[in-house]
């Protein structure tokens, strides 16, 4: 079924009024939310653990992180996976290092 609107005013209103609904969904995505970097301090305090656990587990590289100049970065949706599985294979551009786990020890 073909159906031609002459009307451009009426095309315009649908537009305008689809783009409003959709544009609250889009910008409140869920991944938009796990793609958020964290502070060591954030991350800390999501994990209920001390900032010193965290940079040991930076320095031991236990923990996948990206460093933004000279700090480092977590992506929470990274840190959730890890917490899961700490050996799953969407972290392996992390080179994360399991010393004492038995896998790739350094």
């Amino acid at each position: 079924m073909k159906i031609e609107i002459d009307n451009s005013q009426l095309i315009n209103d649908i537009v305008e009024k689809v783009v409003a609904r959709l544009k609250p969904l889009l910008g409140n995505s869920r991944d938009s939310e796990r793609n958020i970097l964290m502070t060591v301090g954030e991350l800390a305090d999501q994990l209920k653990v001390k900032e010193s656990w965290v940079y040991e587990k930076i320095h031991t590289r236990e923990i996948p992180f990206k460093k933004i100049g000279k700090f480092p970065r977590f992506r929470k949706r990274d840190i959730d996976i890890w917490i899961d599985n700490p050996y799953h294979p969407d972290l392996s551009h992390y080179n994360l290092r399991y010393i004492g786990k038995g896998v790739n020890k350094i």
